[in-house]
């Protein structure tokens, strides 16, 4: 049968009205399909400022400080046994807390023997505290929760959460070796070659030993030898005792290189293998060394109120010495006779300071080094800040900058108030004596006892925010990065 254009047509038409009558065919929903959906969601829990965020190490170091004040003020902490003012005990209490070292009473004169323990103890939890201390309270605790290990990585500087555990425990392990190692040292030489003073005994030797090597370490500066046994303040009666001097200057240096430092020199063991962080702080710190040697030697050479008398070998020694102790304090010459244009290079690199997560103050070498890299690649018209094949984060030249320039702004405020206070004291000395508390040295050219109630309390208060440092109280104080949810449109500034 022969079919018609039109039958065919026709056909096709009804076929595809078919197609469009199903696929227009409306489903009825079941009643249960369109009942709600309801899902129970727990209240997300946000972070507050109190004890469990960030500033518990602020918390605990402030604690430790007040805990400190009070058994100072006890009469058994003094050698007259009488009660001592509140403002000696928090000035001292914050200067062993923070690992500074300046003084308004003599540590060996002034202290009892429980005083001065006390005095030591708050150095040990003092440097132990700010790069693991916090860790420290945890082990003794239940606290190994992920939120407490994100507190502490702070602290350790250290970004993988999962070695926090064992990191902070190997870095008391070695912290204690390392005291133990000098105090040992100490003692060898003191009570079987060349006595401290005519009739010392072991015990007293041992004791001694013990103190300067917990001072040491943590880059305190403070000691507990009587002047007038030893021949003159601080360690000014060991100026050509190179043995004492050079334990001294590898302790110091091994305190303020930081913990993680240290572990990827020995690990990688080659230059070309260690992390952009050891090669920031290896380059920065012998840049600081340097310039605080070389500074000492030529400046210092003919002056005869420091080591303008001492042969060739002493005065090499003693500008070393002097060059590594910008983190810790000691000194082996009267600071007040130094040069003028010393004192203000001394000034300058304790305002540099040690490595990050470590016991020393100052903003720190790998701030510098990003600073100065980050001022050269802007030199070059570079968008990108690299160095040694490897970029720097953004971020971290934005914390830098804001570390350098929270540091400097700081520092101009405190020398004003304190200048308001202590009007007699000049401009130089003023600079120094906020940039020694600031940068928790302990240098000082001027008498702190000297100093009104008014004019120790700014320098407590540049001693506790120096040791945290502006990055530490920026970061503590802070959330985490977050991505912007709004993105505005880029404008240019003048700038210059």
């Amino acid at each position: 049968m022969k079919i018609s254009n039109k039958q065919k047509f026709s056909l096709i038409l009804n076929n595809n009205r078919n197609k469009l009558d199903k696929e227009n065919i409306v489903r009825r929903p079941r009643q249960s399909e369109l009942s709600p959906v309801i899902t129970q969601v727990e209240k997300r829990k946000v972070s507050y400022r109190g004890p469990t965020s960030p500033l518990i190490l602020v918390y605990s170091f402030f604690a430790f400080a007040i805990i400190g004040t009070i058994l100072l003020s006890l009469p058994i902490a003094s050698e007259e046994n009488k009660f001592t003012s509140p403002n000696i005990s928090l000035f001292t209490s914050i200067s062993a807390i923070t690992g500074t070292g300046l003084i308004v009473v003599g540590t060996d004169s002034y202290w009892s023997i429980f005083g001065e323990i006390v005095i030591g103890i708050l150095i040990f939890v003092g440097g132990l505290g700010f790069i693991t201390g916090i860790a420290f309270l945890l082990f003794l605790s239940s606290g190994h929760k992920l939120e407490n290990r994100m507190i502490t990585r702070t602290g350790l500087g250290e970004n993988r959460i999962g070695v926090i555990s064992s990191m902070a425990r190997n870095i008391i392990f070695v912290a204690v070796l390392i005291q133990i190692i000098g105090s040992l040292i100490f003692f060898i030489k003191w009570n079987f070659f060349t006595p401290l003073w005519s009739g010392i005994s072991s015990t007293q030797t041992l004791y001694q030993s013990i103190f300067l090597s917990i001072s040491s370490f943590n880059n305190a500066g403070f000691e507990i030898l009587p002047d007038a046994k030893v021949g003159g303040s601080s360690l000014i009666g060991f100026s050509d005792d190179k043995i004492i001097l050079g334990t001294i200057s590898v302790m110091i240096l091994v305190g303020a290189l930081s913990y993680a430092t240290l572990a990827n020199i020995i690990s990688k063991k080659k230059w070309i293998l260690f992390n952009l962080d050891t090669k920031l702080v290896i380059i920065g710190t012998t840049f600081a060394l340097t310039l605080g040697f070389i500074s000492f030697f030529v400046i210092e050479f003919n002056n005869s109120g420091s080591i303008g008398n001492e042969n060739i070998a002493n005065k090499i020694s003693q500008s070393l010495f002097h060059s590594v102790n910008r983190t810790s304090g000691f000194s082996s010459v009267a600071y007040n006779n130094l040069e003028n244009s010393n004192i203000n290079v001394s000034a300058l690199i304790m305002f540099i300071g040690g490595t990050t997560s470590s016991v020393a103050g100052g903003i720190k070498v790998n701030t510098l080094m990003i600073i100065l890299i980050s001022t050269y690649s802007i030199f070059k018209g570079r968008e990108n800040i690299s160095f040694a094949n490897r970029k720097i984060n953004s971020f971290d030249v934005l914390k830098s900058m804001a570390v350098g320039a929270t540091a400097i702004v700081s520092i101009m405020l405190l020398v004003i108030l304190f200048q308001f206070f202590e009007p007699n004291a000049d401009y130089t000395e003023s600079i120094f004596e906020v940039v020694s508390a600031f940068a928790t040295c302990g240098w000082s050219i001027g008498e702190t006892s000297q100093y009104g109630t008014a004019g120790q309390v700014i320098l407590s208060l540049a001693m506790f925010t120096g040791r945290f440092g502006p990055i530490t109280l920026v970061l503590f104080m802070s959330k985490e990065s977050q991505e912007d949810i709004i993105s505005y449109p880029e404008e240019r500034v003048r700038v210059g």
